[in-house]
Formats: C-alpha cells, sequence, structure tokens
C-alpha cells in the first residue's frame, strides 16, 4: 500500500477515480435496462419454445405411427388423441403463442419507445447538467475573484483604520495642545486686562489727584481774591470784553435804582462792599474757568503741556443744492457702500465690497485719486473721520472695526469682539473713543489709546447704525425702534418707535435733530429737545434700496438728502416738509449712501454699481 510520500500515489488516486465512476456510470445506465433485458430474454425464450412446438407439430408423411410423436415434452393427457384432435389443440396453442409474442413485440416496440424518451431526457440532463458544470466553474471563479478583493478590502480597511486612529490620536494630542494654548491665551488675556484696569485706575488716580491739586488751588486763588480789593479804572485795558462786559452786567443787575447817581463814580472809587466783591469777583472767576476749560477742549491743559489741536471745520451758513453731476467714476471693484467727507471737506472716504478704501481729493470738480487703505478683513459697511481728519475708523463684514491713520495703507489697529458683521463704526467727539455696532444685537464702546472695550451694550434687535455726541449714544434697529443711551449709566434712557426697520442715523450739526431712514420708504426727522417726531419726509418713487441705505441733513440742517433703489437722489426741505427736488442720471442701482460735505458745496452718492458720482 503506498504511503502518503510515494510517488505513485497520485496515479493510484486517479485510478480509483476513474473506477468510481465508471461503476457510477454502470449503475445510472443498468436501471434503466434492469426490466427490459429480462423481459427480452423471457420472450427469447418462448420464441424458441414456439418454434420447437411448430417443428413438432408438422406432420410427416412417411412416418405414421404415433410413437414418432411421442416426446419427453408431451403430456400424458395427449397420447390418447388422434392426430387430427392434436393438431387442433396445437393449432389453438400456436394462435394464443402468436398472440403472446404478438403482446410482446408490442412491449417492446413500446419500451424501445420510453428508452428512446429517456435516452433524449438523459442527454437532456447531461446538457444541463454540463451546463451547470460550467456556471459552477463561472461562479466558482467569480467567488475566488471577490474573495481577493475582499481580502484586498479588508487589508486597505486595515490599513485606513490604522491610519484613522494615528490621525486621530494626533487630532486628540493637537486638541490638548490647542486647550492649552487657549487656557494660556485666556491667562494672558486676564492678566492683559488686569494690568490694563490696575494702569487705567492709576491714571485715574493721578488725573483726580492732579484735578484736587487744581480745585484746591482755585479754591485758595479764590480765598484771596476775595480777600483783595479791586480796583476797576475807566479804561480797563487788562480785562477782555467778556469779562468787562460780565463785570458791568452783574453791576447794573446788583443796584438798578442808583444807576444815575452812582454813573459817574463808578469807575473811579476803589470799594470793599461784600456783595459786589463778591459778584464780580466770583463772576470774573468763572469766566476764567470757562475760558481755561475752552482751551482745555481745544487741546490744552490746566498745566499749559501741548497737545495735538483739532483742525477747525468749516461753518457752512446756506448749503448750496446740487443741480449736475459733476464727476462719475467706476471706483471700486464691486459694490460701494459707505461714503464720508473729511472735517475740512476736501477728503473724501469711500469704502465697498472689495474690502477697499479709497481717498479722494475735490479738486476743480474733480475726485482724484490719493490713497489705497487696505488690510480690511471684510466688506466695508461704514466710514466715519476722527474730529482732526487724521483718522479714519471703518466697520467690516469681519465682525470687527478697523483704524488707519491717514496717510498709512496698512491699519493700525483692530476692534474685535463682536460675534457678527459690524454696521456702524462711529468716532466720539474726541479721536481716543469710538462706538460700533453689530448685527449680534450689542453696541460696543471703545478705548481707542487701549484697543479695549470699554462696555458692552446689550439689544434684543439688530442694530444698523450709530450716532453719538458727548455722552449719549443713539442707535437703529431691525425691530423698528431708535434707543438712546448715556454713556455714565447702565440702562436705555429713551425709545422713540417707527415705522419700519431703521437703515440710517444722521445728527444735525447743532446736536438738536436726528434724522431717520427706514424700510417703510420715509425719512424722518426727530426734535432731541422735546424726543418726537418732528416731520415726515415721503416722495412718489423714493423707496429704500437695502438694510443700509444711508441718509444726511445738509450742514446748515436746511434739507435731508436720501438715495433711491431706481439710482435717483431725493432732497427735502426741513421747514416746509416738501420735495425740494430729484436727481437723475448716473446711477443705474441702487444708491446705497449718500455724504454731503462740511462747506456744503459737494454731495458725493455711491451705488450697488461700482459708481461714485460727485454732485455740484
Amino acid at each position: 500500500m503506498e504511503g502518503p510520500g510515494d510517488p505513485g500515489a497520485p496515479a493510484a488516486r486517479w485510478k480509483r477515480h476513474i473506477v468510481r465512476q465508471l461503476r457510477q456510470r454502470d449503475r445510472t445506465q443498468k436501471a434503466l435496462f434492469l426490466e427490459l433485458v429480462p423481459a427480452y430474454n423471457r420472450l427469447l425464450e418462448k420464441a424458441e419454445l414456439l418454434a420447437r412446438f411448430s417443428e413438432k407439430l408438422q406432420p410427416e408423411p412417411d412416418d405414421v405411427t404415433p410413437a414418432v410423436h411421442q416426446g419427453p415434452w408431451e403430456k400424458e393427457s395427449d397420447q390418447g388423441l388422434s392426430p387430427a384432435a392434436l393438431r387442433v389443440k396445437w393449432q389453438e396453442e400456436a394462435e394464443g403463442l402468436r398472440l403472446v409474442c404478438g403482446e410482446m413485440a408490442y412491449q417492446v416496440v413500446e419500451k424501445r419507445a420510453t428508452l428512446g424518451t429517456l435516452e433524449s431526457q438523459l442527454e437532456e440532463r447531461q446538457s444541463r447538467l454540463a451546463a451547470l458544470k460550467a456556471r459552477v466553474e463561472q461562479l466558482e471563479e467569480a467567488r475566488a475573484k471577490e474573495a481577493g478583493q475582499v481580502h484586498a478590502r479588508r487589508a486597505l480597511n486595515e490599513e485606513q483604520r490604522a491610519a484613522y486612529e494615528a490621525l486621530r490620536a494626533r487630532v486628540g494630542h493637537q486638541e490638548a495642545a490647542l486647550r492649552k494654548l487657549e487656557e494660556e491665551a485666556r491667562d494672558l488675556l486676564e492678566r492683559l486686562v488686569q494690568r490694563k484696569a490696575r494702569a487705567a485706575a492709576e491714571r485715574n488716580l493721578r488725573i483726580e489727584r492732579r484735578e484736587r491739586a487744581k480745585q484746591a488751588r482755585v479754591s485758595q486763588e479764590l480765598k484771596k481774591a476775595a480777600k483783595r480789593t479791586v480796583s476797576i479804572s475807566e479804561s480797563p485795558d487788562t480785562l477782555g470784553d467778556g469779562v468787562r462786559e460780565e463785570a458791568e452786567t452783574l453791576v447794573l443787575a446788583a443796584k438798578p435804582g442808583s444807576l444815575e447817581s452812582e454813573a459817574g463814580e463808578k469807575w473811579k472809587r476803589p470799594f470793599r462792599s461784600a456783595s459786589a466783591t463778591f459778584l464780580t469777583v466770583s463772576r470774573c472767576v468763572d469766566v476764567v474757568k470757562g475760558l481755561l476749560d475752552f482751551k482745555k477742549r481745544r487741546g490744552h491743559s490746566i498745566g499749559g503741556a501741548p497737545e495735538q489741536r483739532y483742525q477747525s471745520i468749516p461753518v457752512c451758513v446756506t448749503a448750496r443744492l446740487p443741480t449736475q453731476a459733476q464727476d462719475v467714476l467706476d471706483a471700486h471693484l464691486s459694490e460701494v457702500s459707505a461714503v464720508r467727507f473729511g472735517p475740512n471737506s476736501s477728503l473724501l472716504a469711500t469704502g465697498g465690497a472689495d474690502r477697499l478704501i479709497l481717498l479722494w481729493n475735490v479738486v476743480g470738480g474733480r475726485l482724484k485719486a490719493n490713497q489705497t487703505l487696505e488690510g480690511a478683513g471684510g466688506s466695508i459697511t461704514s466710514v466715519d473721520f476722527d474730529p482732526s481728519g487724521s483718522q479714519l475708523l471703518a466697520a467690516t463684514y469681519n465682525k470687527a472695526a478697523q483704524l488707519w491713520k491717514v496717510g498709512e495703507a496698512e491699519s493700525k489697529e483692530t476692534l474685535s469682539g463682536h460675534t457678527d458683521k459690524v454696521t456702524a463704526a462711529k468716532f466720539k467727539l474726541t479721536r481716543h473713543q469710538a462706538v460700533t455696532g453689530s448685527r449680534d444685537r450689542t453696541v460696543k464702546e471703545w478705548d481707542l489709546c487701549r484697543a479695549y472695550c470699554s462696555r458692552t451694550i446689550n439689544v434684543l434687535s439688530y442694530c444698523n447704525d450709530v450716532v453719538c455726541w458727548d455722552h449719549v449714544i443713539i442707535s437703529g434697529h431691525n425691530d423698528q425702534k431708535i434707543r438712546f443711551w448715556d454713556s455714565r449709566g447702565p440702562r436705555c434712557t429713551q425709545v422713540i418707535p417707527v415705522q419700519g426697520r431703521v437703515t440710517s442715523l444722521s445728527l444735525s450739526h447743532d446736536q438738536l435733530h436726528l434724522l431717520s431712514c427706514s424700510r417703510d420708504d420715509t425719512l424722518k426727522v426727530i426734535d432731541l429737545r422735546v424726543s418726537n417726531i418732528r416731520q415726515v419726509f415721503r416722495a412718489d418713487g423714493f423707496k429704500c434700496g437695502s438694510d443700509w441705505t444711508k441718509a444726511v441733513f445738509s450742514p446748515d440742517r436746511s434739507y435731508v438728502l436720501a438715495g433711491s433703489w431706481d439710482g435717483a437722489l431725493y432732497i427735502w426741505d426741513v421747514d416746509t416738509g416738501k420735495l425740494e427736488s430729484s436727481l437723475r442720471g448716473p446711477h443705474s442701482a441702487a444708491v446705497n449712501a449718500v455724504a454731503w460735505c462740511y462747506s456744503g458745496n459737494h454731495v458725493v452718492s455711491v451705488d450697488q454699481a461700482r459708481k461714485v458720482v460727485l454732485w455740484h
């Protein structure tokens, strides 16, 4: 017997396989003929027997003895019969055998037909079996191929899973590092805020000490002045006109009944009357203090340390109504949304969705490019000059306001802290303070010296524009309300409802009237002295083109100006409330903003089609 390592083992195996297949074929084919072959053998035996009977039954003429016809196969009962009877009997048996043979032949034919049918069925089944075997082989090949692909996919998945796990571990490390850096940044910010707060407290303490020292000096001077004898000559050249008028007014008010008797002597004699001395000296000191405070507001401190002086703003007595376009420019790369004149009326700033602020000089009725301010992080929504005209503040869509110094192309400071688009940014009366409004429902006050948010005001609606003066901040909102805030108090001091979402606010130069523009396609003038709406302006065809459409007062507060969705400019008379004029022509798209220079000679309008138009 061959072992597993014998070289003849494979040959023995396929020989056994052939034998098994032959036996299987014999079993399957033999079963089809098991009944037919024995039946056919029986039929042959009967046919042979019948042939023998027929030979025995044939008569022989020469042999008439009965012994010839006897044989071992004949029965004893037939021995006594006559030949004729035997012939008849065997003819009957032969006829029966012929019938049996016919039946057997018919059965053979039927069996052959059945055999043919079975053979055809066998061939058909064998062909089907071959087709199925071929199909099985194809499926086996496909299964092997799919198994290979599955194996490759599993290997690839394992590689990707390993890469994912490594990436997740790396992300986890980076997140931990980021959290650590954020904590360090918060700690640094807290320390910075605390340091700035301490510095501010120390600065406030020093200022308070100086104020106390100044008040003490003024008090001592007042005490000395109250004890001093005052002599006034007839031609006091040393006193100013204002002091002399104050003194004369107080003396007249103090002694109205004795004017005629003392008219010739009041400038000659010295006096020590307590009431007269108190009135005259106190009023003189008040006037001097007023002059000192005025000098301080103009840029000088009490100690005389010089500070930067603001340029004087031209005073407009009568504004000129624009009648025609003098210059039309495609200034920006996309929509222009903000425009503002500088305090000297010759410098103009425009800002748009291209994140650029362009400075222009108004020379000879034309706009000449001066400078491009870059570095804005988003679309410009508002621009404003400080009172000196040396700095420019812009609100942007990148959740911040940015500060530039005129003459420098890069941004000087970024005021970040809002969580949504900043829609307005305005300077207060000093160059070191500013106010911003945003769509995050907050209004913020900023200390520009430290780039620090000194106060955050939470509001219930989007803020679209702000204006401010002294300690008052006015904000216009999406909920159709104008709110007033005091910088020294925590709460809203007043709310004035208007019809329509507020798109812009403009404060008159005398700070007594407020102009609002809203989406109900009206402009309203509010008298701030009585806090009510004084005038409402409408016109056929006028319609606000967007939520940031800007309207302005003329410098003399005689007119209001706004741009419409169809590119026209509308001017109303404040006193009569009537439409003064409407200007059409250069603009083919909605006008976003307008500006009226402080001298009253020029108007500039900007639109959504990149145009900047100078009107005269």
